[in-house]
């Protein structure tokens, strides 16, 4: 799918040179010394912040609409600042905007500019607001965002994956614990349990969404303001549900960042878990899967290697998103109320981790689209490994054999068969018998791949007519 640019801002582009000055800084009153260069280039955030840009102007706008309203703007004051702030935002948008080092973060940027074209009337928008509360609007806004968009996604890659089960409903696949082979399952089966594992992360989006959708301005630096704001309206604006209710809770408040960081670092192991599965059965020694050439690479000195090198990257990049999740929990970890500069290095991994898990996931939906099962290899092997052991368990437990003594039998049916190289649909009824007297010719009913799938019954199982419904359920979904 193709990217939002306008949410994700410009490249990045060179850091921009300071004078040996430094800049006035709108906090520079009660300072009699510039700030020195280096210090300038060690605590400038605009390098990553600026992607920022669209949630800090709408959420410069809705503030000088709820000043306006409360009579600490004037109507036309409003005006010239909604104007000129949207002027601001079609410029980062085209990249025709200046960043400079020495203004530090995207917030001061457009307030820098919006000063530099109104003056006094810029100067009136930071009325009743600080940078504490007014980065932990833009980030809940960004998160916000974020989350739509991952939300976007895991829902075409579900689309993939019942897509995926019409096509392969035919083909049963045998089910492993322990990497070892254990019963057979419908392919459609097991393309359903990667949808609810992904239906369980939109879950936890949309969960952690409704607790970062929480208005934080209007907290101020941590106290709140004197000024008559109306909190509530800002919050309407901006498609808030809430106004968080602590000042100094809202100020420093990164509950809703780590949550999204666990969330997409489970994302990831989702992915990675079904990456690595695939990267498996492409193998020559599984031989299930064809992934289609267009998402895989090839070698530098070996001509016939078609490498899953996507599958292995998607697995690999999970690494950094759980490292960005740890980050962030450590960051936060010592911290006292309220707002700490600390917090400033909460953006870059959660940035990261989200570019990374978009990206992951705009790669996966069509590789699962693409990629072909190799029948013929699948059923040559499918009897192999006794994968209807189980069945023919609870085909004794239904003949009133105690489960116990019923898993035993089996267990030296299997042994037998092991011994002589054959199925246990090969054995001999008299080897039947012997492990029990009531077993009749009836017991080869059970045995073997098709039939073992064909007798599962309970909800949920992979027999195939409870995957059918769930196939109907998935797409009553999105009708």
């Amino acid at each position: 799918m193709a990217k939002d640019r306008s949410q994700q801002g410009p490249s990045r582009p060179e850091a921009a040179k300071t004078t040996s000055g430094g800049t006035k800084k709108p906090w520079g009153g009660v300072f009699d010394q510039a700030t020195d260069h280096r210090v300038e280039e060690f605590t400038e955030s605009v390098s990553f912040d600026r992607r920022l840009f669209a949630q800090d102007i709408e959420g410069s706008v809705a503030h000088a609409q709820m000043l306006a309203q409360v009579g600490l703007l004037t109507a036309d004051e409003c005006l010239q600042i909604v104007q000129t702030l949207g002027e601001i935002r079609q410029e980062i948008e085209q990249g025709r905007f200046p960043f400079r080092t020495e203004l530090e973060d995207i917030h001061m940027h457009v307030e820098h500019a919006l000063i530099e074209r109104l003056g006094d009337v810029g100067r009136k928008l930071h009325t009743a607001r600080s940078r504490n509360d007014q980065v932990a609007t833009d980030l809940r806004l960004w998160v916000r965002w974020a989350i739509d968009q991952l939300d976007e996604r895991l829902t075409a890659l579900q689309r993939a994956w019942v897509d995926r089960c019409d096509r392969d409903m035919d083909v049963i696949v045998p089910g492993y614990t322990h990497t070892q082979r254990a019963q057979p399952v419908l392919a459609a089966h097991y393309w359903l349990a990667y949808c609810e594992k992904f239906e369980r992360d939109r879950l936890r989006l949309a969960d952690c969404r409704r607790r970062a959708n929480q208005l934080p301005l209007g907290a101020a630096a941590l106290a709140g303001t004197s000024l008559p704001i109306d909190r509530q309206d800002v919050a309407k604006r901006l498609g808030f549900e809430g106004v968080a209710a602590n000042s100094l809770d809202a100020a420093s408040d990164r509950d809703f960042a780590v949550e999204f960081a666990f969330v997409m670092a489970l994302i990831a192991e989702h992915l990675s878990t079904w990456a690595e599965e695939w990267i498996l059965w492409s193998t020559v020694e599984f031989n299930f899967l064809k992934l289609p050439q267009a998402f895989c690479t090839g070698s530098s000195i070996m001509p016939q290697k078609i490498n899953p090198d996507v599958l292995e990257l998607i697995r690999g990049k999970t690494a950094r998103v759980i490292g960005h999740l740890q980050s962030l929990l450590v960051l936060v970890k010592g911290l006292p109320l309220a707002y700490n500069r600390d917090l400033q290095e909460d953006k870059e991994p959660l940035l990261d981790s989200f570019d990374t898990v978009r990206a992951s996931l705009e790669l996966a939906a069509p590789l699962v689209a693409g990629a072909e099962l190799n029948r013929a290899a699948i059923a040559e092997r499918l009897d192999r490994g006794h994968l209807d052991a189980t069945t023919l368990m609870e085909h004794l437990i239904r003949r009133g054999v105690p489960q116990r003594t019923a898993h035993g039998l089996v267990g030296r049916l299997v042994r037998k068969a092991l011994d002589r190289g054959v199925r246990l649909s090969d054995l001999p009824l008299e080897d039947f018998r012997e492990a029990d007297p009531g077993l009749d010719a009836s017991v080869y009913d059970v045995l073997g791949p098709e039939r073992a799938v064909a007798a599962m019954v309970s909800y949920g199982s992979t027999a195939p007519g409870q995957v059918r419904e769930q196939v109907r359920r998935w797409k009553q979904r999105w009708q």
